[in-house]
């Protein structure tokens, strides 16, 4: 009858609505939908809707093993995880790190994320540096039996290890992978420093007590309040009167004045200052080791940061902090130079930090597409959400790929360090933001952790440099390209 057709299409939609609702209280199993067998359980699905099953002879796999065994090797191919792909095409050893860093994430990380983002300064953050710190991850920057690093690692760069690292536990949990992986910020300017007498005297010792269940923290701390990323490149540092001052004394220097969010500063026993020297400028950076325990050094305060936080951002405070000569890492006024090696090496694991980022919120957004229904199909049989899902995997891909690529060179070099940080972050946030698109009112809810992600990952493109700065950066590197292309062209005549 025609005066019921309005009532029946409120029905409908109605309908619709409710269909299109999770059922939190039953999970399904993700990608499976259609008739039950007998036993209760869910057939087994061939396909996503809009694709042939891998039996059809339409299907790719299948067609390429009907090809000449000649050319099989060139085009044939298993259907395996991306992760182990990617793994596989790793050498030996960092694929066996790659593997042990996601074992250590998933065992620690996982169920202790929640509660550390909730509580940043409460226990389970804790027990995940203890635990960290017995499994050798805040001192495998040396090989064993110095640290506790497997010497096969050491055939390779350091930032690729470090971007491995990053990668896995930033895939599981942020703050908790920058509580565990800023101390190797605060170690890296004494490695580079190239004095096997700091590292005997201060990190060896400090390296045994941390596989010995007591976490031993190092820390990094440049920015000030009046300087952050500009202080990062030269041409805001030529401008800059540092802030924290070196003042000589007879058997060293005393420290005065303040450094700001300085990550695990609160918890670090050791600080690697960089401060100038009194009356002169930036040039004469140096980088000084204060102990947490020297008279005059105090942690102000912790703030409660947007992200990433299980891990602190410490305001530290130079009161006339006296530093032996011994302390001084490098050379006097070698502070610069340091500043920037270390930034160019570990831009590629803040690089790598994006990517596990982005990976995260795909991985979730797979997850909610797979077993979200709306109507009677799950979202994941949708072109439309399928196309989000290409995406969002091809822009984890080719960030991965970008951070793989510099961080195999023997030397980081700024231009390729500084383009990945910034890249990879953007796309860690282009993600994760279409994953919030996805899951809609279900992305605000910190149970599901994307809005958590997001969160995190917004950090990643402000320190180590912001991510204007980093791409400023690469401009410096190949300044010497654009001047010669200026000379170049004025020789040319005008067209």
């Amino acid at each position: 009858m025609p005066e019921l057709e309005p009532w029946l299409e409120r029905l409908r939609r109605e309908l619709r609505g409710a269909t299109a609702r999770t059922d939190e209280s039953s999970p399904r199993s993700h990608g499976t939908s259609g008739a039950r067998g007998a036993s209760g359980s869910r057939a087994a699905r061939e396909a996503i809707d809009g694709h042939v099953p891998a039996h059809s002879p339409l299907s790719p796999v299948r067609a390429f093993a009907s090809l000449s065994p000649l050319v099989q090797p060139l085009v044939r191919y298993e259907a395996l995880d991306p992760w182990d792909q990617d793994t596989a095409s790793l050498p030996r050893p960092l694929a066996a790190y790659r593997r042990a860093m996601r074992s250590f994430a998933r065992a620690h990380l996982a169920p202790a994320a929640l509660e550390a983002d909730a509580e940043p300064h409460g226990p389970a953050a804790q027990t995940v540096l203890r635990a960290a710190a017995r499994a050798g991850l805040l001192s495998d920057l040396l090989p064993r039996p110095l640290g506790a690093g497997s010497p096969r690692l050491f055939q390779y760069p350091l930032q690729m290890q470090a971007a491995i690292k990053t990668e896995e536990l930033a895939a599981v949990d942020g703050g908790l992978m920058l509580l565990l992986c800023a101390s190797g910020l605060g170690v890296a300017p004494l490695l580079l420093s190239g004095d096997l007498g700091l590292v005997r005297r201060y990190l060896v010792p400090a390296f045994a007590q941390s596989l010995g269940g007591e976490p031993h923290v190092f820390a990094y701390a440049i920015t000030e309040p009046a300087a952050g990323s500009d202080v990062e490149e030269g041409h805001g540092a030529s401008t800059y009167t540092p802030g924290t001052v070196a003042t000589p004394t007879e058997n060293g220097f005393r420290l005065d004045g303040r450094k700001i969010f300085i990550s695990g500063g609160d918890i670090a026993r050791q600080v690697v200052v960089f401060a100038g020297l009194r009356g002169e400028g930036m040039e004469s950076f140096t980088a000084f080791l204060v102990h947490a325990n020297d008279p005059g050094y105090s942690v102000v305060r912790t703030e409660l940061k947007m992200g990433m936080r299980a891990s602190s951002a410490a305001e530290l405070s130079f009161d006339g902090v006296r530093v032996p000569r011994e302390r001084v890492v490098g050379k006097l006024r070698g502070g610069w130079a340091l500043n920037r090696a270390t930034l160019n090496m570990s831009r590629l694991p803040v690089a790598a930090m994006g990517v596990g980022f982005a990976r995260a919120a795909t991985e979730l957004a797979t997850e909610f597409a797979c077993r979200t229904r709306l109507g009677a199909r799950l979202l994941v049989d949708y072109q439309d959400v399928q196309l989000t899902l290409a995406r969002m995997r091809a822009e984890t891909q080719a960030a991965r790929a970008m951070v793989w690529h510099a961080a195999m060179r023997p030397q980081a070099l700024q231009r390729e360090a500084s383009a990945a940080k910034a890249h990879c972050t953007d796309a860690a946030i282009a993600v994760t933001t279409q994953a919030m698109d996805l899951l809609a009112d279900h992305a605000a809810l910190h149970r599901e952790r994307v809005e958590k992600i997001y969160r995190d990952a917004r950090l990643t493109q402000i320190f180590e440099g912001t991510n204007e700065i980093n791409r400023l950066a690469m401009i410096e590197d190949e300044q010497r390209g654009l001047l010669d292309t200026i000379d170049r062209l004025r020789e040319e005549p005008e067209r």
